[in-house]
């Protein structure tokens, strides 16, 4: 560039350019959110409830998760003014949640016949919460973070609180070898934690401009931050039957989800690769229903996904024989009495409505349906 003056003295001084190229202008690199789809979200309120309908329409969303109870003061006609919003972070569900006090308990018999065995890790906005597992009982307040494993029993108590809860699923963290075995009900803190939740209250500012596109990545970050924020903090200082048991159940669900299809899959090589007794073994599975309910379980599980998956071509009874199954009708029948509809009704409704998982997510499908589809 160079100036060029006139012979007029007052006259200011005229801005020549001179480019030995031509400019080009280059737009901001962004994405254009409005062409791309958006988070799916559950939301959930007993506000248009009459007050004596309150809780049960509570009790009935939460029953997939939890048995919720009234205080022993409280009464039903006093009201239960509850909402929650589940947001799908396809692979991990994110649950922002206000209640008044309440009592919970996921009971031995309700882990036994379901297949929800993920992590739940809560930071509370308000209030408190106590839980117990096994004797055990942490207290968890503002400011910290809960780690609970939904696969064991545990039961507690609330006084009114705001939330927000993520519940991920336990393979989520196979990359790191899983989660430390002794995570189980534990409350934690620190600068770690604080950060981990300083990331969360971002990505609830934002859910609503988040899209599928971003997922994976937030994903990925989530794994990361939590892992690095427990297993600093947990290894080494939590001992005992407790972290044993909870170690020897994540080596156990990763040996067995990689070995779906194996015929050797059996008790007997579970104990080797664990390097327990047979009774250490079934002890171990005893609240998902036994070894062999747990593996049929993860086989039908990874059937479905299978079948529902539109750009798998393979024929039902060869999914069926890849994940051991003798016959196509044994496969039909477990199937059928596990999900309640056939493995054919799965192909042809994945065909007609191209959706990637039953059930789909919709506005008719319920808390239940999300954790159910979560992780497969």
């Amino acid at each position: 560039m160079m100036w060029d003056k006139t012979e007029t003295s007052s006259e200011q001084p005229t801005l020549v350019e001179r480019r030995r190229w031509p400019r080009i202008s280059d737009a901001p690199l962004c994405g254009n959110a409005t062409d791309l789809p958006v988070l799916v979200s559950l939301p959930f309120s007993t506000s248009n409830e009459a007050p004596n309908q309150q809780f049960p329409a509570w009790r009935k969303h939460m029953a997939p998760l939890i048995d919720a109870y009234l205080p022993e003061s409280a009464e039903a006609a006093d009201g239960f003014a509850a909402s929650q919003t589940v947001w799908n972070l396809e692979g991990a569900l994110l649950v922002q949640q206000q209640t008044p006090a309440f009592r919970y308990e996921r009971p031995a018999e309700k882990v036994r016949f379901s297949a929800i065995d993920h992590w739940q890790i809560t930071f509370l906005r308000t209030g408190r919460t106590w839980t117990s597992v096994n004797g055990h009982v942490v207290e968890n307040e503002p400011g910290m973070m809960e780690i609970r494993a939904l696969g064991c029993p545990f039961y507690g108590r609330t006084i009114s609180a705001q939330s927000v809860s993520l519940i991920l699923p336990c393979d989520l963290f196979a990359d790191h070898g899983g989660l430390p075995g002794a995570s189980n009900n534990i409350v934690l803190g620190g600068e770690r934690v604080k950060l981990l939740a300083d990331y969360i209250a971002f990505l609830e500012a934002n859910l609503d401009r988040l899209t599928k596109d971003d997922l994976h990545s937030v994903r990925n970050q989530l794994q990361e931050m939590i892992f690095h924020s427990v297993a600093p903090l947990v290894n080494g200082h939590t001992t005992g039957d407790r972290s044993s048991e909870i170690g020897l159940m994540t080596k156990a669900r990763r040996f067995i989800q990689n070995n779906l299809g194996s015929a050797d899959l059996t008790a007997e090589a579970l104990s080797r690769e664990l390097a327990i007794s047979r009774t250490r073994l079934y002890g171990l599975f005893q609240t998902s229903g036994g070894v062999l309910n747990y593996v049929r379980r993860r086989r039908l599980l990874a059937a479905r996904a299978a079948l529902a998956d539109l750009s798998n071509g393979q024929k039902i009874a060869d999914i069926a024989g890849n994940l051991g199954f003798e016959s196509a009708a044994n496969f039909s029948r477990a199937f059928t009495h596990e999900f309640g509809y056939s493995p054919s009704e799965v192909r042809r409704h994945t065909g007609e409505c191209k959706v990637d998982h039953l059930p789909q997510m919709t506005e008719t499908s319920t808390f239940g349906d999300w954790l159910n589809t979560l992780g497969i």
